[in-house]
């Protein structure tokens, strides 16, 4: 059930996303560059999340994909901008030469830019009440700038040079990659008309979850299959990890703490098991 589940939504947004930027306007290059990362592949986590959510607090999916099509969008331009050689400098991506190598640094930034702005443009037009829509916004504009990822990213740079201690490398990473799974699992939750109780309920999962999800990726850095993940491996061995804080064992646990948090904050929900088959899953990935 999980994996029909998922290979269900991860349909709904592979074919909503095709759709996208397919128009053969002068400025055609930039929806090459937009659609070539937009369409590259990946585990659509952040989208599954948003419809996940949704259902959960009696949605439906599909109307909630142009939440979680907004998501993958902020996901990806966010990808593409990290591997520019002004940031990362990564060659590949899901298993594909980054959107730089094939399109130029100039036109990667524009396909960013073009993704991020596209984003809120999603949100805006949803068929869903303007309420919801205005709620939408507020928080994937929080988890996604200055108070969010693109302030974790910050930080991160900011602190390239020195050891981080336990704090600051937490500031980093709850806002480097747990703020986009907060948005999601929040924007899930807004697309259903939830409560607040729901939101919440959710934002707790999501930081949980975020964290065992970094922390996993620390330690797949060290010692994953780089075939596997699709990008390189060992890039982040002098960077603040969770790993070069606490050491592999400790990361373990931590992971497996945390993704008892997450289960733990699906308590005032009906029927979480596919949220809660996440956590799990999640815990004991390869890629």
């Amino acid at each position: 059930m999980m994996n029909k589940t998922m290979q269900r939504y991860v349909d709904l947004i592979e074919g909503y996303l095709t759709t996208c930027f397919s128009s053969r306007e002068p400025q055609q290059l930039l929806f090459e560059s937009m659609r070539y990362s937009l369409l590259a592949g990946g585990k659509r986590l952040r989208p599954v999340l948003v419809m996940a959510f949704c259902e959960l607090c009696g949605g439906d999916a599909e109307r909630a994909l142009p939440f979680a099509a907004a998501m993958e969008m902020v996901h990806t331009y966010s990808l593409i901008h990290d591997d520019l050689p002004c940031m990362d400098n990564d060659d590949y991506r899901r298993g594909k030469p980054t959107n730089h190598r094939i399109y130029g640094e100039a036109t990667a930034t524009l396909a960013g830019d073009a993704l991020l702005t596209a984003a809120f443009g999603r949100l805006a037009a949803a068929e869903l009440p303007a309420q919801q829509r205005i709620e939408a916004v507020r928080v994937l504009s929080c988890c996604a700038g200055e108070l969010g990822m693109v302030g974790g990213q910050m930080l991160d740079m900011d602190a390239e040079n020195r050891i981080c201690t336990a704090q600051e490398v937490y500031d980093i990473q709850s806002r480097k990659t747990g703020a986009l799974i907060s948005a999601a699992c929040q924007l899930g939750v807004i697309a259903a008309g939830g409560t607040k109780q729901q939101q919440r309920a959710a934002a707790d999962y999501a930081e949980s979850l975020g964290l065992a999800f970094q922390i996993e990726d620390d330690l797949l850095d060290l010692e994953g299959d780089a075939a596997k993940l699709g990008k390189a491996i060992g890039v982040d061995e002098n960077k603040n990890t969770f790993v070069r804080l606490y050491g592999v064992e400790r990361c373990r646990e931590l992971i497996r703490e945390e993704t008892e948090k997450a289960v733990a904050a699906l308590e005032p929900f009906d029927r979480p098991e596919f949220l809660r088959g996440i956590a799990e899953q999640l815990m004991n990935r390869d890629h």
